[in-house]
């Protein structure tokens, strides 16, 4: 593969387009974003995964731009454009079908194209094949067809692309083949799979095994907190067993790309086979429930202080979805600020990975600004860096979200772990 066209620079085609340009391939970089593009060509990056030393490193076998004619010359084309729920909960394949549309009509005997955006089993055979059919090509015959689900878990370096095992499912066998060679040159491991649907499916699993595990202990953490137990020290007591129990932690509900979004792929998929997927839509519908259940243990925790909602000075500190990053998408700290802005609370942030909040109206305050007489310091993403026994000497009040004072089995009165 001499040209790797990509579409879609965020958080999974950004390190995808380096990591290729790594190894000698020349870049088509699309997206619609143009500051995005613009970035990319002054070799800055916008995502921290990637030092904009290793982009700028590559730069020139990178070549960005908004509109698709120059995937023509790409040998392999990627698609990583986001696949979000609509506004009833509901697949919107809309800007995955849109790229399929653009690539359709630049698409040209021989090439290999492969869909990275996570979505329902059938959606590359079924929906994704006949789009792009419509250049007049057939899918598996004129053209290769693969679907590989992106596993990127964004601040992660353990785990990187190279050393994190490659799962695809090709249209056909030579399909398949095809994807191997290519993503050999950055991945360590193939995994491949029977088909697309096997494919799309392995990502699914993925995701919803963490979004009912975090729901589970999330449930347990809600119960804990009306019997009084201290659900991280039960969490880290059964965190010793050697065998048959794995770690999961309780925390403000569930962000980012994935883990909000997923589960309710497969249960609406599920839907069209005349199955209800009720064990996975229970955990989607806990993990929603989370920022209520935090905003009401704020309430109490201001109340016992004899402090209101309403006028009550708020810091919350850590507005991304996790730790190390500053992705915002679904981050539970959103729903959360909303909420006690709803009650009458002053909300402030700090936030070293956010700098703003337009939709909000927040920017982020150095971190002694943002604790200066605040009523409720609420710890929602621990941000490593970040001093949090700060705010347990300024504030009247501390909510510990993410179990960042359970070193303490007996923390100070005006502390608070969920």
């Amino acid at each position: 593969m001499n040209t790797v066209g990509i579409i879609g620079l965020g958080y999974v085609g950004l390190p995808l387009a380096v990591a290729f340009a790594e190894q000698g391939c020349e870049i088509v970089a699309i997206d619609l974003d143009h500051r995005r593009v613009r970035m990319i060509c002054e070799g800055r990056s916008y995502i921290e995964d990637v030092p904009s030393q290793r982009l700028a490193a590559v730069a020139d076998r990178i070549k960005a731009a908004t509109g698709p004619a120059a995937l023509a010359d790409a040998d392999a084309v990627i698609v990583c454009v986001p696949t979000p729920l609509s506004a009833n909960r509901e697949p919107e394949l809309g800007p995955l079908v849109d790229a399929a549309r653009a690539l359709a009509g630049v698409l040209r005997k021989g090439q290999l194209v492969v869909i990275e955006s996570t979505t329902y089993p059938g959606t590359t055979r079924e929906r994704l094949a006949p789009v792009l059919e419509e250049s007049g090509l057939a899918a598996g015959r004129d053209f290769n067809l693969v679907f590989s689900p992106e596993r990127v878990d964004p601040g992660r370096t353990d785990f990187t692309l190279r050393n994190t095992p490659k799962v695809l499912g090709g249209l056909t066998p030579a399909c398949a083949e095809r994807a191997r060679a290519l993503y050999g040159m950055v991945c360590d491991q193939i995994v491949e799979v029977s088909s697309p649907e096997a494919a799309e499916l392995t990502k699914l699993l993925e995701n919803i095994f963490r979004s009912v595990n975090i729901a589970l202990v999330n449930e347990m953490a809600m119960l804990t907190d009306r019997m009084g137990i201290d659900i991280w020290e039960v969490v880290d007591a059964a965190a010793t067993k050697p065998y048959g129990f794995m770690r999961f932690e309780p925390g403000p509900g569930m962000g980012g790309h994935c883990l909000p979004v997923d589960p309710f792929y497969l249960a609406w998929r599920a839907r069209e086979f005349d199955m209800s997927t009720e064990f996975i839509e229970l955990a989607g519908k806990v993990n929603q429930q989370m920022p209520y259940h935090c905003v009401a243990k704020a309430q109490r925790a201001l109340n016992d202080a004899g402090l209101p909602v309403n006028g009550a000075r708020i810091a919350v500190l850590g507005v991304s979805y996790k730790a190390g990053v500053g992705d915002i998408r679904e981050s539970p700290a959103l729903k959360i600020i909303e909420l006690l802005r709803a009650l009458g609370g002053d909300l402030r942030y700090h936030d070293p990975h956010v700098p703003a909040l337009p939709e909000l109206a927040l920017d982020s305050l150095p971190l002694e600004e943002a604790l200066a007489d605040a009523d409720l310091a609420l710890i929602v993403t621990a941000h490593p860096g970040v001093d949090h026994d700060l705010a347990l000497r300024s504030a009247k009040v501390v909510l510990d979200l993410r179990g960042v004072t359970r070193r303490d089995r007996n923390p100070p009165a005006h502390v608070v772990r969920l």
